[in-house]
């Protein structure tokens, strides 16, 4: 059970944590605020740090340091403890110090991009690492964090299945949903990528999708993709999901899509135009794999003077869904400790 887990991480977080020295659980250093709070049963959120380090193709410093503050006093002011992952001198760390958190925002893109296939390798060779959504996911399930916090998580990139190369490529992210349990609130799917095939191969995972407060899944740049899935329109019927999810040790995660809030909405027509345009030169320059991305979302970003960016990076996306998601595990942690599985007092 769960709560058995946590119970274990707790009473090896107070053997391995005497004076208040940073605990580990196993190879992974855990801070002391995040530790304490998974010892006590109290809500906690798990950060991504690519957003830190490779963030709008490298947020530029001090930009980027400021908004992962800023995210994280979100979480804070909703009741939540903060825990931004990342991987320093090839250690695991769950919750950085203000310290740690500067030194990954002037690494900047020197950093390596860790997805779950990464880790290893950047362990093993005493590498930095910011974390994807799926090395994110491995550490926060590995420690007992069960919600997520992102901007928006990758899928199926559009045309795969009609390139000359049949790239077919499709994300680690879903992948590690079908195989992680941690809830992860997103803005939804990225809007250059193929949101309709994305659903279905989260559907062939074994993922359970449902919109936030919305009757459609959200297109990331904007509140609509005309595809619809399961709703929950309370912050106590994505606790309830989550707590069925983990009762029935089904062993997946769940999507949770937040729709971008509408005064930060930008224009779907003129994104979904920019999108087109930039897959079309894509195509043309011949530019497929993990370099497509960033071209587009470069590219997307010059056809639209930046509305695109600022939807992505500025904060709308990330802070609304830090929001909610400190919101959930607040509620979570709340109902944990009402049933008695975890004891407030430990």
């Amino acid at each position: 059970m769960a709560s058995s887990a946590l119970s274990r991480i707790a009473n090896l977080q107070r053997h391995i944590n005497p004076a208040g020295r940073q605990a580990s659980v196993g190879l992974v250093k855990i801070s002391p605020v995040v530790s304490e709070a998974l010892s006590r049963g109290k809500a906690v959120v798990a950060l991504e740090s690519t957003i830190i380090s490779h963030g709008s193709q490298g947020m530029p410093y001090p930009k980027n340091l400021e908004t992962a503050k800023e995210v994280e006093a979100i979480v804070r002011e909703n009741g939540a403890v903060p825990a931004t992952i990342a991987i320093l001198d090839g250690v695991p760390c769950v919750g950085l110090s203000t310290e740690e958190l500067e030194r990954l925002a002037i690494m900047g893109m020197k950093a390596q991009k860790t997805a779950r296939r990464d880790i290893a390798h950047v362990v093993a060779t005493r590498g930095n690492g910011a974390t994807t959504v799926s090395a994110t996911m491995v550490f926060a399930s590995m420690v007992g964090i069960p919600v997520f916090v992102t901007g928006g998580i990758g899928g199926v990139h559009r045309h795969g299945e009609s390139s000359k190369l049949f790239t077919m490529d499709i994300s680690s992210d879903l992948t590690e949903l079908g195989r992680t349990p941690v809830a992860v609130i997103s803005a939804g799917v990225k809007s250059i990528l193929d949101i309709p095939r994305t659903l279905e191969y989260l559907e062939t995972q074994g993922v359970c999708v449902a919109a936030y407060a919305t009757n459609e899944f959200p297109a990331f740049f904007t509140d609509k993709s005309g595809c619809k899935d399961y709703q929950c329109k309370l912050i106590k019927q994505c606790t309830n999901v989550m707590k069925a999810n983990i009762k029935f040790k089904l062993g997946t995660g769940i999507l949770i899509a937040v729709p971008i809030p509408k005064e930060h909405s930008a224009s779907g027509s003129l994104i979904e135009s920019a999108i087109q345009r930039a897959l079309e030169e894509a195509r043309d320059k011949n530019i497929t794999g993990n370099a497509e991305t960033p071209f587009l979302l470069a590219r997307v970003n010059e056809l639209t003077g930046g509305a695109s960016l600022a939807s992505i990076l500025d904060i709308a996306l990330v802070k609304n869904n830090a929001l909610v998601g400190a919101k959930i595990a607040t509620a979570l942690a709340d109902l944990r400790i009402c049933k008695g599985d975890v004891d407030p007092e430990q």
